[in-house]
């Protein structure tokens, strides 16, 4: 079984081996028995349950949350010359009987369904007379109300096992701690189900956590060491969606922006743009994510601390799909801890979103090897010492000289001014250490405290910096409407010398020319080899193809397989077909077209050289 299921995978996917998991998924659906497959995003979800569609009679039922999703994976699966349809509200009439008819008459191998439209009566109906064996749910963490995208209608697919007691049902996501494995597994009944839970960790990512202070401008400098790259940057508010994008516009970044308060037509032709790559960024809320199916989206960029490390750990997935370097920025301040909070109150979950906030906050705040917290959060071990991939790992952070003594003298400061029940916000206490004559704090005679200037020849951003990372670590918390600080216990064990905090410094102007080399070093390894100029000319044509068959660039080829075109420059059909990714179907579509880009290419870099050698002729004779 094994072999035949390789060649049905360099047949039509033009893959020549598996990624973790895969094979193994494949077979335990094979054998019909029920599974959960929990791969991290880029790991390949879509091909574990695709593929067996192709060596089973019958059709295979995905079960989809978004009808941007379903379009997009029935359009690959179509790119590939594999029958797939999908039925949701997006069709007319005329089409949803022409897609019924085409299940019904065994055209259709993969049928793409919302879980809403699962409990209407007619798509039961049709399913029990077409005989379906195999159910996919598809971005199962929706299910479960410890997930980071509960939706309703996904809690009501236990049914499926209920209705259709011989078919076995095949959940996969790339989110999931063990609380919602548990309640996947639980909420659609599944009988004895073969588990794939596959490594959390994603090393082609790099992360960088950093304080927000003046955030076009820490954009902007990102947009540039990105230039002409594809990216996503996450607001948190719609509003904060609407300024950023009118502001990079202004400054010469073309944008789209994406919230879900814009109207349809508008948020559709965001979305097109950017998956057809005539624009390489798009400025966003949350609103757009899931299903966002780009291979080659090089950064992501949030401007605020997301509300939990699932919705992070989503959003950055978005990067780097295609297995190849993406980067991970994050700008965050205390104010979006108080806006989460907020929102937190509001919910009967309250008690858990603020369980998962704190870990968010830690996240950002505490100076360590940022791969090992994500993978440590999923119940995963990381024994890798360092990363090499994240700004604590790679050096760039500057650790404080003295993290106790400036620890005590911040929460020392905190302690003295509390008054009672009345505390003061970060902006105060740093005043105080600086040993700013202010009317308040002269009124408060806090002037006359032995922390007041006690810090003067720092700086307020540094100050500012030390509070936030102490509020990370729990030495510190905020309280009530105004964001108060106080101290915990573990801020009482600081006083006492019996914790020490660990503090990084901001950076500064000189460590932030010494990592842009280092980045520039990293760069030129990724692309040893590869014929830059051409690969750019395959990046063209690859967006004309997409927007003239009216579907997303990557549909076509994603980036690895124009990176392995741009290195071996293949000039006939046999070699465009050891190129990574080229089935059957690609071969015959494609070749021809990409092919003669390479040889247009070769053209055009002879004549240059044969110009150039005979200037060089000319000017020796002279």
């Amino acid at each position: 079984m094994k072999e035949k299921i390789r060649r049905v995978l360099e047949r039509h996917w033009g893959y020549k081996c598996f990624l973790p998991l895969q094979e193994e998924t494949i077979c335990s659906i094979l054998k019909g028995k029920d599974s959960l497959t929990v791969l991290p995003t880029g790991g390949g979800k879509s091909l574990c349950f695709q593929l067996p569609a192709l060596m089973e009679e019958g059709i295979f039922v995905v079960i989809s949350p978004l009808i941007s999703l379903m379009k997009d994976q029935v359009d690959a699966l179509s790119d590939m010359g594999i029958a797939a349809a999908y039925l949701n509200s997006s069709l007319s009439a005329v089409e949803q009987r022409a897609a019924i008819e085409d299940c019904r008459q065994g055209n259709v191998k993969l049928l793409y369904m919302s879980p809403e439209r699962l409990q209407n009566e007619a798509a039961i109906n049709l399913l029990k007379d077409i005989g379906v064996s195999f159910f996919v749910i598809d971005e199962a963490h929706c299910i479960s109300h410890w997930g980071h995208d509960f939706r309703a209608d996904y809690r009501a697919l236990g049914m499926i096992k209920k209705i259709f007691k011989a078919a076995s049902v095949h959940a996969f996501t790339a989110t999931a701690t063990k609380e919602v494995q548990d309640d996947i597994v639980s909420q659609l009944e599944l009988s004895n189900p073969m588990m794939h839970i596959g490594l959390v960790d994603r090393p082609n990512l790099t992360y960088r956590v950093i304080p927000r202070q003046q955030i076009i401008k820490q954009v902007t400098e990102v947009l540039e060491r990105h230039n002409n790259e594809p990216g996503i940057i996450y607001c948190l508010r719609r509003k904060d969606v609407d300024s950023m994008s009118i502001k990079l516009k202004r400054l010469g970044f073309d944008n789209m922006p994406y919230h879900a308060g814009m109207p349809d037509k508008e948020r559709h032709i965001s979305q097109n743009r950017f998956m057809r790559e005539e624009v390489n960024i798009i400025v966003a809320t949350v609103a757009f994510g899931m299903g966002i199916d780009r291979s080659n989206i090089r950064f992501v960029v949030h401007t605020g601390m997301p509300k939990s490390v699932e919705q992070y750990q989503q959003e950055i997935g978005r990067a780097g799909r295609d297995g190849l370097p993406a980067f991970c920025y994050m700008f965050y301040s205390g104010g979006d801890y108080g806006l989460w909070t907020f929102f937190a109150k509001k919910s009967p979950e309250c008690a858990v979103l603020m369980e998962k906030l704190g870990v968010m906050y830690n996240f950002c705040a505490q100076p360590q090897c940022r791969h090992k917290v994500l993978v440590n959060y999923f119940g995963q071990p990381y024994d890798v010492d360092m990363c090499n991939a994240c700004d604590y790992c790679l050096r760039e952070l500057e650790m404080v000289e003295d993290p106790l003594v400036v620890g005590q003298n911040i929460v020392s400061c905190v302690e003295s001014v509390r008054q009672d029940e009345y505390g003061f916000g970060a902006g105060y206490i740093t005043d105080v250490l600086k040993g700013k004559m202010l009317d308040k704090i002269a009124s408060l005679r806090h002037n006359e405290l032995s922390m007041f200037g006690i810090m003067v020849n720092e700086t307020a951003p540094f100050i500012r910096y030390m509070i936030e990372q102490l509020l990370g670590q729990d030495f510190l918390r905020r309280e009530g409407e105004f964001s108060t600080l106080s101290v915990t216990d573990k801020g009482r064990q600081l006083l006492d010398a019996e914790a020490v905090p660990v503090l990084a410094k901001p950076l500064v102007r000189e460590k932030k020319k010494q990592i842009a080399r280092q980045r520039s070093k990293r760069r030129e390894q990724d692309w040893a080899g590869v014929d830059q100029g051409l690969f750019q000319r395959l990046r063209d044509k690859r967006a004309e193809l997409a927007r003239k068959k009216g579907v997303p660039a990557y549909i076509i080829f994603g980036d690895k397989a124009l990176k392995d075109m741009a290195a071996k420059k293949p000039l006939t059909k046999d070699e465009f077909a050891n190129i990574y990714g080229v089935g059957e179907h690609k071969l015959k579509a494609y070749a021809g077209v990409f092919i003669e880009v390479i040889k247009q290419d070769l053209q055009t870099g002879l004549r240059i050289k044969t110009l150039t050698n005979d200037k060089v002729m000319v000017s020796s004779k002279d």
